[in-house]
């Protein structure tokens, strides 16, 4: 990581969360793969559309990555972009960390890099946050 980088804060607004379980057990977690379609407001804006492969327990917990294209802008420069997840979710809050697939940034966004996360109530919102500086 270089010595400087900047913060970019925002929100999540989901759209579409399709969730398919492709194998349940009778004993242990379920795997599952979700859909989600979602927007992103801040300093980072535009759309996401993500594919997560998700554990989950009866309890409700759940472990899950993902990799999402955000098609926007940040901090006002715009084009689209990769995001590695990975998360949980336990006692009815989501979090997790991400960050921005080297080589995955188009237009403006080209040479993006970075690391962030995200943290949300379950079903509600998230709050995002990406330190992000350009390769030269």
């Amino acid at each position: 990581m270089p010595t400087t980088t900047n913060r970019a804060t925002g929100t999540i607004t989901v759209h579409k969360y399709e969730p398919e379980a492709y194998e349940q057990p009778a004993a242990g977690p379920v795997l599952s793969k979700i859909h989600v379609e979602e927007s992103f407001s801040g300093d980072i804006a535009g759309d996401g559309v993500v594919e997560f492969l998700q554990s989950s327990t009866a309890d409700g917990g759940a472990s899950f990555v993902g990799i999402e294209r955000v098609t926007g802008s940040v901090a006002g420069r715009a084009g689209t972009f990769l995001l590695q997840d990975n998360g949980t979710v336990a006692n009815g809050i989501v979090a997790g960390e991400w960050f921005v697939i080297p080589g995955s940034g188009t237009g403006d966004l080209t040479g993006l890099r970075g690391t962030g996360g995200f943290t949300a109530k379950l079903g509600a919102g998230a709050d995002v946050w990406l330190d992000y500086w350009f390769e030269a």
